[in-house]
């Protein structure tokens, strides 16, 4: 149906150039804050639209998988919520980020993995179905996993409790996520057009809310970024780069075959993002919301250029779709 296939066009362009449309709006939201800052009050029901989405793309299938393969799901999920948390937490110390600041990367280290993990996974010739089963796994357990470490690592400094931040997890990521799942089961079953229409269109949706989210962060700590700018992206770079160097060599620490252990090298290196920022700005600060928001573009450029290193080890097995969409968390 024409239709159909025009809102597979836009959502394809949208999605392949996601890069370009958050580094357009994130120097322009320093320019003119003013344009983006009334975005702030709707960071959380935006997030909860990003994981309906994700909901979306799951289904019976990938929950099987997790089942099948207990082993290599257990190591991904168990080397994301250790490491990236203490490596968040060592670079807050190290590098004597200001303490509002260094909270929005703990809790960047905390959160789940992000549908660009995917993606890449997938544009890195790596093992899609386990890395959205680590996905799917530590995404439902993020009610539970992230207050447990901000409590931990946080302590007395912060106000929030266990139960609150729990809840809003719940409300953000697990209840949209699994309206997503039953959503697509229902359009499967009864309306199968639409439910192709919906996953055409819903990476787009996806990229253009979380470049909303950026800009209205970016734009809510002008005079942070321009007085603390170069110490800050360097936290964002150092916690990725490690966060996927330490998860490849996982991989292959546990004997995981190559294209598992470029699937849990992306699972622990991209996290989701934008529920760091929706819990920063909800129960934080707008500070606190800064390095998750700044990762949210530097992922979208370290993750494609590391697929696009594994595709080329793979000289004689070329990546196949190498224009699929890159979708942000």
């Amino acid at each position: 149906m024409g239709w159909q296939s025009s809102l597979e066009r836009v959502g394809e362009f949208t999605s392949k150039y996601s890069v370009l449309w958050v580094l357009i709006a994130a120097p322009l939201a320093l320019y003119a804050p003013d344009l983006f800052t009334p975005i702030a009050p709707y960071i959380t029901p935006l997030l909860g639209i990003i994981m309906l989405g994700m909901g979306l793309t799951l289904t019976p299938d990938d929950v099987r998988r997790i089942l099948e393969r207990p082993r290599d799901v257990a190591i991904g999920a168990l080397a994301q919520w250790i490491l990236m948390p203490t490596i968040a937490y060592a670079l807050v110390v190290a590098l004597g980020l200001p303490w509002e600041i260094g909270l929005g990367l703990i809790l960047l280290g905390a959160a789940p993995g992000g549908t660009a993990s995917n993606v890449m996974t997938y544009l890195g010739r790596g093992d899609v179905a386990l890395s959205v089963s680590i996905t799917t796994v530590t995404t439902i357990a993020a009610p539970l996993v992230m207050p447990a470490w901000i409590v931990t690592l946080a302590g007395e400094s912060i106000s929030v409790t266990f139960a609150e931040m729990a809840g809003s997890i719940i409300q953000v990521v697990l209840l949209p996520v699994i309206g997503g799942l039953v959503l697509r089961h229902l359009l499967d079953r009864y309306a199968p057009a639409v439910a192709k229409a919906g996953l055409s269109v819903f990476p787009a949706i996806s990229v253009i809310t979380i470049v909303a989210i950026v800009a209205a962060v970016v734009g809510l700590n002008v005079e942070t970024i321009l007085g603390a700018g170069a110490l800050v992206f360097l936290a964002v770079v150092l916690h990725n780069g490690l966060g996927l160097g330490s998860g490849y060599a996982v991989g292959h620490a546990t004997n995981m075959a190559e294209d598992r252990a470029r699937a849990c090298a992306f699972e622990v290196g991209l996290q989701n993002s934008g529920l760091a920022v929706a819990l920063a700005t909800a129960h934080f600060s707008a500070s606190a919301a800064l390095i998750p928001a700044l990762f949210s573009v530097w992922h979208n450029v370290s993750g494609p250029a590391l697929a696009t290193l594994f595709a080329h080890l793979d000289a004689d097995d070329p990546v196949e779709g190498d224009e699929a969409a890159i979708v942000s968390d």
